[in-house]
């Protein structure tokens, strides 16, 4: 099988969250395009109008209307699988007057939400989580203290999740990173008002209000992309366009992982606003060699593991993946899920500690048995590109997670590889 076309993503799902959230902190009215259809953008904007914010649908576009910090206390607010919107959230309402709860499904309250609550404690809100770091999760904000803050590891949910309380405090905010994280925050906050200084891995707010623009347009998403784009690398006979795509230097460390194993690849810079957007051809290339990739890249490239370790599984030699350990705190254990479920295709991977090693090539085959996503939409995606690599449309439980970030995956995937409906 054999991936050719051309494809639009659907928003970029991190822009989006960003675009919402933000609007509570913000004057005015904007009109958005390419807001992501997924499910999880869906909890945001659900929490946007719970917490008073204005958000109207009108076609693909979406309304908001800020809310200029003036939130509505005492709510509970259901953040779906969204780790992205109870993280913001505890910043955002960190800040804000009044006792809000954030809770989850049965996946999202799995997920570790203490390093993002003690740093707030620090700033002076009361955050309590239950047992384990883990939600629900209850703030009764307000009289934050800005300060200087050291992240252990480098993650741009705690990082916004700072920078948003620092919105709020009595002073400046220093947020300083071991490595760098995507940046959409910090450019939005740039871009809608805020006072606020980037130098290397440091990032500086100060309190005020933001202003949204009256309209802004989101680039097609490069996690998305990804799942395309490296199918089509090792998947003979492929050549794909993905069109519209958000070109941000911080979310194509997958890309740079592809060109380095040898990928065909071909960036075509379209335009730089709000954020750098194009084109990205890939053609399938069957000299893929293996790499290793560092520690440091990692925090770039953790929502695309998956389908770089498939690609690594069609290289020629042993891949490494050092240090992917955050893996095994996302929607589901990820580095556990990749081992198995690949494994369960033919796949040559295994883990040593933090490490993720992969062996290739392996032709892949497909199982008897249904392959198992674990609820969690990135690995769901990646046995669908697994399993036209063996040849097939195999049976996955639970593949319906996939529209917590890419609702119609199985209709884009089937349409370039030529298959009916």
């Amino acid at each position: 099988m054999k991936l050719v076309g051309q494809l639009t993503p659907p928003g970029d799902k991190s822009i989006s969250h960003r675009l919402g959230l933000l609007s509570l902190l913000a004057q005015g009215r904007c009109e958005v395009g390419g807001f992501s259809p997924s499910a999880d953008c869906a909890s945001t904007l659900a929490a946007v109008a719970a917490l008073g914010g204005g958000v109207e649908r009108v076609g693909e576009r979406v309304i908001l209307s800020g809310a200029a910090g003036r939130l509505r206390p005492g709510q509970t607010i259901d953040c779906g699988n969204s780790g992205t919107t109870m993280r913001f959230l505890m910043g955002l309402l960190a800040g804000a007057g009044g006792r809000f709860v954030l809770d989850g499904d049965e996946s999202l309250r799995g997920r570790p939400m203490e390093r993002v609550a003690e740093p707030l404690r620090r700033m002076g809100a009361r955050v309590e989580c239950a047992a384990g770091g883990r939600p629900p999760v209850i703030i009764q904000g307000g009289g934050l203290r800005g300060g200087q803050f050291d992240l252990p590891v480098a993650s741009a949910q705690l990082k916004s999740a700072l920078l948003l309380a620092g919105l709020q405090a009595d002073g400046p905010t220093t947020v300083n990173e071991p490595a760098a994280s995507r940046d959409h925050t910090e450019r939005l906050l740039a871009q809608w008002g805020a006072q606020i200084r980037r130098d290397g891995l440091s990032c500086t707010v100060w309190p005020g209000l933001l202003r949204l623009p009256a309209q802004i347009w989101t680039p097609a998403d490069a996690s998305a992309a990804a799942f395309f784009c490296c199918g089509a690398a090792i998947l003979p006979g492929s050549r794909l366009v993905a069109q519209g795509v958000l070109l941000n230097e911080n979310r194509l460390g997958w890309l740079r992982v592809l060109e380095r194993m040898g990928g065909c690849v071909d960036v075509r810079r379209q335009g730089d606003d709000p954020e750098p957007w194009g084109d990205i051809g890939v053609e399938f290339s069957p000299e893929l060699r293996a790499v290793e990739v560092g520690a440091a890249e990692i925090a770039a490239i953790i929502d695309e593991a998956p389908i770089l370790a498939l690609t690594a599984s069609q290289c020629h030699g042993v891949s490494v993946f050092r240090q992917v350990g955050e893996l095994r705190v996302k929607e589901s254990d990820r580095l556990a899920a990749i081992i198995g479920q690949l494994g369960a295709l033919g796949a040559d991977l295994r883990a040593e500690g933090d490490d993720l090693i992969v062996r290739g090539p392996t032709p892949l085959r497909l199982p008897d048995a249904p392959l198992k996503s674990f609820g969690d939409h990135r690995i769901a995606m990646v046995l669908r590109v697994a399993g036209l690599l063996a040849g097939g449309w195999p049976r996955i439980d639970d593949e319906a997670c996939m529209a917590i970030s890419h609702p119609a995956f199985n209709d884009d995937l089937r349409r370039l590889a030529g298959m009916a409906s």
